[in-house]
């Protein structure tokens, strides 16, 4: 990424964001925050199962350690950026819907329900963790028909299988709720205030 232009910004190198989420790329720029995007790979269902008596704001934590991480592996010199988000209804987690039937029936499950949404967020240089954080929202969908499912799903198209809830707040997926408590970046996946917090404590921002 082209340097930015942001007087608050103190650092000599750009952060690193180790994810390809569009949404959290999104985040960092509006905050202009210099950062280059850095592929990793991990095995997000082995990494949960590894630890099954965490909850749902653990596994997030573990997450995004985990991608902080194997970004500091491959950059050790640079501030890596982990991020991850999971959704659950009471105990009961989900994980991204893997087709069309399943969004339907995972939306049918939340409607009319509350469920929370944990957003991770972990740092980590030169292979290891410097900070990490989680935090809450809590989304409240409207009651749905069968044919407002439908309605939505036709709409929203393969969008539906990019997010774990089966839908963006940022485009149409905002129809689905009738109340929302909740940072918009912890919504996004990617707590921006914990981390421009700890970005003034590390002297690389005003």
């Amino acid at each position: 990424m082209a340097e930015v232009d942001n007087p608050l910004w103190r650092g000599t190198t750009p952060l690193l964001l180790a994810s390809k989420s569009t949404a959290r790329r999104a985040l960092l720029e509006a905050a202009r925050l210099p950062f280059e995007i850095l592929g990793v790979d991990i095995d997000e269902r082995a990494v949960e199962a590894e630890t099954p008596e965490d909850g749902p704001d653990g596994v997030a934590r573990r997450l995004a350690r985990e991608k902080a991480l194997a970004g500091s592996r491959l950059r050790p010199e640079a501030l890596v950026i982990g991020a991850d988000q999971t959704l659950a209804l009471g105990n009961e987690s989900f994980h991204k819907p893997v087709d069309r039937d399943a969004a339907k029936a995972q939306l049918a499950r939340l409607a009319g329900r509350t469920h929370a949404l944990h957003s991770a967020i972990a740092l980590a240089r030169n292979g290891e963790v410097v900070f990490d954080t989680v935090e809450a929202a809590h989304l409240t969908m409207r009651p749905m028909t069968a044919m407002s499912l439908d309605a939505y799903l036709d709409a929203a198209g393969d969008a539906v299988l990019g997010s774990v809830g089966g839908y963006q707040l940022e485009g149409l997926g905002i129809h689905l709720f009738e109340r929302i408590e909740g940072a918009h970046s912890v919504i996004l996946g990617l707590p921006l205030l914990p981390l421009l917090g700890f970005l003034r404590r590390a002297n690389v921002l005003l």
